[in-house]
């Protein structure tokens, strides 16, 4: 009888270590995945602009498109919709077509209205005000941001520059703060490509709701001279500032580099994306949100990239898991 006992106890340790580990998988296997994959409407910027060669496409059916290739969060562009942004109607389809396909309106990609880093006050404040409208109509459709530009006066010295874009970040931070959103901005260029002088920015715009988009491909300082910030560096800088969202720019796919490397060879704006590298840089700096797909490639349609792309994400996403 006391023999037993032992054997008894090793049975039920060992019984107590397989459900154990039958649980974990378990838990495993329902987990939220390691980032989630959203699609930018940039990537579709050929046809909503109705450019030869493209299939069109219409804004308000962006939402369905997104569903069809199976993704579930939306990064709107405001050219799309540039007289929309305070038509309610117009807004409530938008809304309703995201509710009816079971997408999310993650952000606003904003531009052309105006420098966050106007040197004259006036003009800043106007350039704030031009945002104004955008950050209702992200509240509107359930956004948790809207991504905006720091550019400033190129002619300034880089400490200067870094001053007055911090300035109307501070400043549209604050009113997006009375609608519970964020401000990204994305390296777009210029200094903004620098990613010591964005960290920069960030520091001296000192405030909560401030952050940085990091493009993975737009690291051109200059283009035009060939002036390159080192992706790789750049996205590491900027992690700390990410809060919601991240631009996965991906160009042509199956060009001979490697299986996870995307190029852009167009004549003055070759580079080459190790993507393997640098979702693993992302996902090392403990990053779990939405990773946004924007094509711009020329080898594959629009439809065709966007699903590229998003299969090396997925690929990536077990990989790294």
């Amino acid at each position: 009888m006391t023999s037993s006992t032992p054997s008894r106890r090793r049975f039920l340790q060992i019984a107590s270590a397989a459900f154990a580990a039958s649980a974990t998988g378990v838990r495993a296997a329902d987990a939220e995945p390691l980032f989630k994959i959203s699609l930018a409407e940039w990537s579709l910027n050929k046809g909503m602009f109705k450019r030869e060669g493209a299939a069109p496409v219409e804004h308000l059916d962006f939402c369905k498109i997104a569903r069809s290739v199976g993704i579930d969060g939306v990064e709107y562009v405001n050219q799309m919709f540039a007289d929309k942004a305070q038509d309610k109607a117009y807004l409530d389809e938008m809304k309703k077509r995201q509710d009816d396909e079971g997408v999310k309106g993650l952000l606003i990609m904003v531009d052309r209205e105006g420098n966050l880093g106007e040197t004259d006050d006036a003009k800043r404040a106007k350039t704030v005000e031009n945002h104004l409208k955008w950050l209702d109509a992200a509240a509107h459709l359930g956004c948790h941001s809207i991504r905006v530009n720091a550019a400033s006066d190129p002619k300034l010295s880089y400490e200067e520059q870094m001053q007055h874009a911090a300035a109307g970040l501070h400043a549209l931070c604050e009113e997006a703060d009375k609608r519970g959103l964020f401000v990204v901005v994305e390296n777009h260029g210029g200094l903004s490509s620098n990613g010591l002088w964005l960290t920069g920015v960030m520091k001296l715009a000192d405030h909560p709701r401030v952050g940085i988009l990091p493009d993975l491909g737009n690291f051109y300082t200059d283009r035009n001279k060939g002036e390159l910030y080192n992706p790789y560096k750049g996205v590491r800088e900027f992690m700390p500032w990410v809060k919601k969202a991240l631009s996965a720019k991906a160009y042509d796919w199956y060009t001979g580099a490697g299986k996870f490397y995307t190029e852009d060879r167009r004549e003055g704006r070759e580079i080459s994306l190790d993507y393997e590298r640098l979702i693993g840089i992302v996902v090392k700096a403990g990053y779990r949100g939405y990773i946004g797909i924007e094509y711009e490639g020329t080898k594959h349609t629009e439809i065709e990239g966007i699903k590229r792309t998003k299969q090396a994400l997925e690929e990536l996403r077990t990989l790294l898991s």
